[in-house]
C-alpha cells in the first residue's frame, strides 16, 4: 500500500511539475522589444496593429522595454511623428536602435527576427526613392498598366529568397494589397483630372496660430496645395523638395498652401511637427480630416495630393506633379511668372 501511495505521490509532483514547465513556456511565448534611442521625442513608444495597441513608457535609462502577445504579421513601431514597420510573432526578440533625428537611415533591429525587420526598414528607404513618375504621368488605364507592371516587376527583384516562408508570404500579401491601392488611386485619378478647369472647392482652416484662413485670401495668385499628414511616410518625404520649390519660387505669383488630414484630436501633434520641421508656406488643418469638404471634394483617397489652383479660383490641375517630380517646375515655369 505504501508503494503504491509512493507512486501515486511521485505521479502527481511529475503531473504539476509538467504543467507548470508548460505554463513556464507559454508565459515566455510572447514578442519582446527593446528600443534604444537617441535623441527620443518623448518618454513614450507604442506598437500599433489592427486592433492592437501598446504603449511602452521608457525606464531610468531611457530605453525602451515590451513583452506582449501577438498574432504574427506586420506592426508599426510609433515614435511620436515618426514610425518604422515592425514584422513580429511570439518567438521575436528584438533589439531596436536608432537616431531619431535620422530614424529611416539609422534604424537597425538585432537578436530573433532581426533579418525580417532589417529587410523592412531597407525597403522603407527605397520606396521613398522609388520613381513614380511615368507612373503618375498615365494618361489612361492601358498606359497605367504598362507603368504599374514596371513598378511591379522593379519590386519583386528586390524581394528576399532568404527569410523566414510565413514571413515572405505575408509580405507578398501585404505587397499586393498596397499595389492594388496604387492602382485604384491612379484610376481614380482619371476621374480626378475631369475637375481641371472647374471652379475649385473652397477652404476655411485654422493655421498653428487659430486664425481661420480661406482659399479665397489668394485670390489673382496661383494656390499649389499640398494635402498630407504628419503619419504619411510618402508625405513627409515629399518635404525637403517642398521646401527648395517654396524657395525656387519665393517671390512670386504663387502660394503654396499644406492642408493636414490629421485628426483633431492630434491638433497639438500637427503643430508640433510644423514647428519642429520649420515648415513654411500656409499650414493649415483639415476640420473634418478625411470627410473635410475640401478633400471631398477633390475626391482625395489617398495623400500626399497635390493641387494647382489658378488665381480666378479655376483648377489648373486636381492632381498635380509631386515637388520631388521634375514634372512640377516644367508646369509652374509654364504658368508662374
Amino acid at each position: 500500500m505504501i508503494k503504491i501511495i509512493f507512486k501515486m505521490k511521485n505521479k502527481t509532483t511529475l503531473l504539476i511539475a509538467l504543467a507548470a514547465g508548460l505554463f513556464t513556456l507559454t508565459a515566455q511565448a510572447q514578442a519582446k522589444i527593446t528600443v534604444k534611442m537617441l535623441n527620443k521625442p518623448s518618454d513614450t513608444i507604442y506598437v500599433k496593429g489592427r486592433g492592437f495597441n501598446k504603449m511602452i513608457v521608457a525606464d531610468k535609462k531611457g530605453h525602451f522595454h515590451g513583452s506582449f502577445d501577438v498574432t504574427e504579421g506586420f506592426y508599426k513601431l510609433d515614435a511620436g511623428e515618426q514610425y518604422a514597420d515592425l514584422y513580429l510573432t511570439n518567438t521575436s526578440n528584438l533589439e531596436v536602435s536608432l537616431d531619431y533625428s535620422k530614424f529611416d537611415e539609422t534604424l537597425d533591429f538585432k537578436g530573433n527576427g532581426s533579418n525580417e525587420n532589417n529587410y523592412l526598414a531597407k525597403k522603407n528607404l527605397e520606396e521613398q526613392q522609388l520613381n513614380l513618375d511615368a507612373l503618375m504621368a498615365s494618361k489612361d488605364e492601358a498606359e497605367l498598366k504598362v507603368e504599374m507592371d514596371k513598378v511591379r516587376n522593379d519590386i519583386y527583384s528586390k524581394f528576399p529568397t532568404n527569410l523566414s516562408t510565413n514571413f515572405i508570404a505575408k509580405l507578398k500579401e501585404d505587397t499586393e494589397k498596397n499595389l492594388k491601392s496604387l492602382e485604384g488611386y491612379m484610376k481614380e485619378s482619371f476621374a480626378v483630372r475631369k475637375l481641371n478647369g472647374s471652379v475649385s472647392p473652397s477652404f476655411a482652416y485654422e493655421n498653428t496660430a487659430g486664425k481661420i484662413i480661406k482659399l479665397e485670401d489668394f485670390k489673382g495668385k496661383y494656390v499649389y496645395v499640398d494635402v498630407w499628414a504628419t503619419w504619411c511616410g510618402p508625405c513627409r518625404a515629399e518635404i525637403p523638395h517642398l521646401k527648395k520649390t517654396e524657395e525656387a519660387y519665393h517671390g512670386k505669383n504663387i502660394e503654396f498652401v499644406s492642408i493636414s488630414v490629421d485628426v483633431m484630436k492630434d491638433k497639438e501633434k500637427w503643430k508640433k511637427f510644423v514647428t519642429e520641421k520649420e515648415l513654411g508656406g500656409v499650414q493649415i488643418l483639415a476640420d473634418k480630416d478625411w470627410k473635410s469638404d475640401f478633400v471631398t471634394g477633390y475626391k482625395i483617397n489617398g495623400i500626399p495630393r497635390f493641387i494647382l489652383i489658378g488665381p480666378d479660383g479655376k483648377i489648373v490641375n486636381a492632381d498635380a506633379p509631386r515637388p520631388s517630380s521634375p514634372e512640377l517646375t516644367k508646369l509652374l515655369d509654364s504658368v508662374v511668372k
